[in-house]
């Protein structure tokens, strides 16, 4: 065995009886050993310059590496408790969410919108009570494709604040994908370690701020 390759396998025996993997072992070991190798080396076969400077280069990388996620990890940290101070701005006001819930917006008024995946020429909106039954239709016509909004004028129907609503679209025969959206109200604002920011909503309870489509 080499001078280079018993550096290596002392760097593993190390690594390995303290229990940790040979890329965790630190600088300061790697330089332990390199030293007692070259103080006890047959000066008849002296170490390969190249290759002690290639070892120095994985060992210095290595370590760069490790300081570099560090700094990331606590880049990350920071970026989160900044995030979480500026959603606090949040609570109380209106977004927009996924769902199919009308938000009453005024005395006998209440909207909602929607997504459509494509463009459709003939739209509407079925308006269902508590028991699911339809008690209205607003008739949109034609539209595009992307985000929409509909107003409902629900003086009629006692407790509107109860009533969702389904899209039907279509182009010709074929049918045209809607998503429901409607309007929620922060309560407080939190931090996940997966989700990132989480806002809590008054009607759709924990939602990804990623899942909110806009700020009302």
């Amino acid at each position: 065995m080499n001078t280079i390759d018993s550096l290596s396998a002392s760097v593993a025996s190390s690594a390995s009886s303290s229990g940790i993997g040979g890329q965790a072992v630190s600088a300061d070991t790697f330089l332990k050993l390199l030293v007692t190798q070259l103080q006890n080396q047959d000066p008849l076969n002296p170490m390969d310059n190249a290759e002690m400077t290639s070892q120095l280069a994985q060992i210095n990388t290595v370590t760069g590496i490790e300081n570099l996620n560090t700094s990331v990890q606590s880049l990350h940290s920071q970026f989160l408790q900044m995030q979480a101070l500026q959603g606090a701005s949040l609570v109380g006001r209106d977004v927009t969410v996924q769902g199919n819930q009308l938000a009453i917006t005024a005395p006998g008024q209440a909207q909602a919108g929607f997504t459509l995946d494509g463009p459709a020429d003939a739209v509407s909106v079925e308006i269902l009570n508590g028991a699911g039954q339809v008690v209205d239709t607003v008739t949109l016509g034609a539209l595009s494709s992307g985000r929409h909004g509909f107003e409902w004028d629900a003086s009629s129907q006692p407790s509107p604040e109860n009533h969702s609503f389904r899209i039907k679209a279509t182009l010709g025969a074929a049918e045209v994908g809607a998503t429901p959206l409607m309007l929620d109200r922060v309560q407080s604002v939190g931090l996940d370690g997966s989700a990132g920011m989480v806002l809590t909503l008054e009607r759709s309870g924990a939602v990804p701020y990623d899942d909110v489509y806009a700020l009302n």
